[in-house]
């Protein structure tokens, strides 16, 4: 470790705003095939995971992101056995995972080696040791490849992946024809849920098309905001099913899934969360129903962290 203190990370939201955060060491800092990978230790927030200068999990509080990105799916699928991860490079999605007894096979499928290595050594208390678990099945490729050949079909898909920035990995992993492929590799009742991007009132195109792309595929999706400190902005989760519709589940039920299960540990979600998650504030509603853009294969939304999105011709 490198100590640079004072030193600090600025991630800036708009042209003329940033959230500045202290560095007291920096573990790695190194450019992949794919990424520039920063992981560093805050003086607030802990150890940080950055991509590309953004935040992508906190020390502090990834429990609040990898909580509401796992459980309310996997709650929702009976005796969930199958579940394919898109992404998730610190291993704290599979985690999350694997507290689920059922699940006797979870893929993980990440596009780049080098930061799932670099998690794995420098990243101990989000992984927990997951990437070792007999049940897991680790590849390193294109997420979007390997649904394309695969013959599995998944319980639950999770799409742990950052947002469609411009020349980013994962743009072409949130269109329609990416969707049709989920679903193809969906059981009857099985979900996807993915992180949608920003909620503020002033940055909901990406959520809103998002969302809108999922409804050309399936027929019941949701979108929910989460407040995630280390963020410093508003941020969403979606998920989607053919026919299994989350909102039934009533507070008692998850509650004595998760008691059932033996998932006792969880520090954001249980069935008070998850009634919540169907309550969004009128603001996103209203973007909800008058953003209604569609993202295709040639036709990415191209969306830029600091406040500019456009779409490419």
């Amino acid at each position: 470790m490198e100590l640079i203190s004072p030193h600090w990370h600025i991630e800036f939201y708009a042209p003329d705003e940033a959230h500045m955060r202290g560095i007291v060491s920096i573990y790695a800092s190194e450019k992949t095939a794919f990424q520039k990978v920063e992981i560093i230790q805050s003086s607030h927030y802990g150890k940080c995971l950055i991509l590309d200068g953004h935040m992508q999990s906190a020390q502090l509080d990834e429990f609040i992101y990898h909580e509401n990105l796992v459980h309310p799916a996997l709650v929702s699928v009976d005796s969930p056995k199958k579940v394919l991860i898109i992404g998730g490079g610190e291993g704290a999605t599979l985690f999350e995972v694997l507290k689920h007894p059922s699940v006797e096979k979870a893929w993980m499928i990440d596009i780049d080696e080098h930061v799932v290595n670099l998690c794995e050594k420098y990243l101990p208390e989000w992984h927990r040791g997951s990437f070792r678990d007999p049940r897991t099945i680790l590849l390193f490729e294109d997420g979007r490849a390997f649904l394309e050949k695969t013959k599995e079909i998944f319980d639950v898909i999770i799409v742990d992946i950052p947002e469609p920035i411009e020349s980013g990995p994962a743009y072409l992993l949130y269109t329609a024809e990416f969707y049709q492929i989920v679903a193809d590799h969906l059981s009857k009742e099985g979900i996807v849920v993915l992180q949608s991007g920003c909620s503020a009132e002033k940055e909901l195109k990406c959520l809103a098309a998002i969302h809108h792309t999922l409804r050309q595929v399936f027929p019941l999706v949701y979108s929910w905001p989460v407040n995630i400190p280390s963020f410093d902005i508003p941020w969403s989760f979606t998920m989607a099913s053919k026919s299994n519709d989350s909102k039934r589940l009533k507070q008692s039920q998850v509650d004595e899934i998760l008691r059932n299960r033996g998932i006792r540990d969880l520090r954001y979600y249980d069935g008070e969360i998850h009634q919540g998650i169907f309550f969004i504030p009128k603001y996103i509603r209203m973007a909800l129903n008058t953003n209604l853009e569609i993202i295709m294969d040639n036709k990415p939304l191209t969306y830029h962290m600091i406040g500019e999105e456009k779409n490419s011709e």
